[in-house]
């Protein structure tokens, strides 16, 4: 076995995607003049994950935009170490110990190791045809080919999150016949309010694509042809494609045989540093106090990613940083961009507001009393920017004003600053 040698610094980056190449370049923006590795199993240059499960499948395109050019990497001096995997975090010695048997030593270690895709516990998931969930490029890319290849091109798609429901209309717009199976009884149970369940409901009905919510998978049988999606209720959906998009499982396995303090995701403090002073983790796999929302939350999502890399990098060249605490997130669908800020959970009092001159336009409001916690814009890009200034400054809304779509939609509607 090889071992690297450390000149003064080292900063090693396990997870190459938004948060972990976002973190390295930050380094060297806030003059970290260390070595700086960036560690990945997957095989590709770091590369934007959003538009896997959107323009990607129907595009001609290679598998997944760049985050950054391979030169750029070079120019900023940072070790791109790809197609291998760490297997163990020795900590008492500062060291990873990658898959291919070479350790590298560190001074600062940042975890940025995401979540992987559930693979329910369906009999008959692990012999079915063309079954693919969608989190790398590589995933995108067999999905992609599969379809092309398929004659009838009948997809199933087992969950109606937002990546269920974005590949949905992907494959859809393409000419794919889709069903998409939700076990809950209505689309985006968990993240939004019934209103927005139905409204994507109807504009994936408009498209053609079947939606069945309360349906719960029993099984999956497979024959020289194609597949059957079998569920508890007896019916069954002929696939030549299955996508399962049931959530994620948070990658904690390195952290916990570092014995690093694991809830929910990764503890880490408000400079993303984990109970062990030389380990920080970012993004998807690492859980944080919200002092705006004054509670724990691991957040999936590419804009806390990319936050929490500038914060870190700060933090281990021991310069000021300043977090953001409230979230936003968007989605594609046909002709629909939503954009999300806030966290909704909690909510007692929903209010949507329609624009008057767009009619493909409107907004909702989630309150808990006067607080105002979050907001969904369909095709509204002044509500979100609005919901945002709102949301950071603690305003309180004048709920009367903002439903009334006759008064503009502008700070007038704020009764009072908190």
């Amino acid at each position: 076995m090889t071992s690297t040698t450390i000149s003064k610094q080292s900063c090693i980056i396990v997870g190459a995607s938004h948060g972990g190449v976002n973190l390295a370049f930050a380094l060297r923006k806030e003059g970290y003049e260390g070595r700086i590795a960036l560690i990945d199993a997957d095989c590709n240059l770091p590369y934007h994950r959003p538009p896997l499960s959107k323009t990607h499948l129907i595009a001609d395109e290679p598998a997944g935009q760049l985050l950054k050019p391979e030169q750029g990497y070079q120019k900023a001096d940072i070790s791109l170490v790809l197609g291998v995997r760490v297997v163990e975090v020795e900590s008492e010695h500062k060291q990873v110990l990658l898959d291919d048997g070479t350790r590298h030593p560190y001074t600062q270690l940042v975890l940025a190791t995401g979540a992987s895709p559930i693979i329910p516990p369906i009999p008959g998931i692990d012999t079915a045809k063309h079954l693919y969930t969608i989190r790398t490029a590589d995933d995108a890319l067999a999905i992609a080919t599969a379809f092309k290849t398929s004659e009838q091109k009948r997809v199933v798609v087992i969950g109606g999150g937002y990546v269920g429901l974005e590949t949905a209309a992907s494959l859809r717009k393409s000419g794919a016949v889709v069903t998409v199976l939700e076990r809950e009884p209505r689309l985006l149970a968990r993240v939004t309010a019934p209103i927005m369940s139905d409204y994507f409901y109807a504009l994936h009905r408009q498209h053609g694509v079947e939606v069945h919510n309360g349906k719960n998978v029993s099984e999956i049988k497979t024959n020289a042809t194609d597949n059957r999606v079998v569920c508890s209720d007896g019916s069954e959906y002929p696939a030549d494609i299955i996508i399962v998009g049931v959530g994620v499982r948070v990658n904690t396995a390195l952290a916990e045989r570092a014995n690093l303090e694991i809830n929910n995701g990764i503890v880490v403090n408000e400079a993303n540093q984990t109970s062990d002073q030389s380990i920080f983790a970012i993004g998807d796999c690492c859980a944080q106090f919200n002092p705006h929302y004054q509670r724990w939350l691991r957040l999936e999502s590419v804009q806390n990613a990319l936050d929490q890399g500038k914060v870190a990098a700060a933090a281990i060249c021991h310069n000021a940083f300043k977090t953001q605490p409230v979230p936003w997130f968007w989605s594609d669908q046909y002709n629909v961009k939503l954009q999300m800020v806030g966290l909704s959970q909690g909510y007692g009092d929903v209010v949507m507001r329609k624009e008057l001159d767009k009619p493909d336009s409107f907004s909702v409001w989630y309150f808990n009393g006067d607080e105002l916690l979050a907001v969904d814009a369909v095709n509204n890009a002044k509500a979100y920017v609005l919901g945002t200034k709102f949301i950071n400054a603690m305003a309180q809304v004048d709920k009367d004003k903002l439903v009334d779509n006759s008064v503009p939609l502008s700070v007038s509607i704020i009764k009072e600053l908190a």
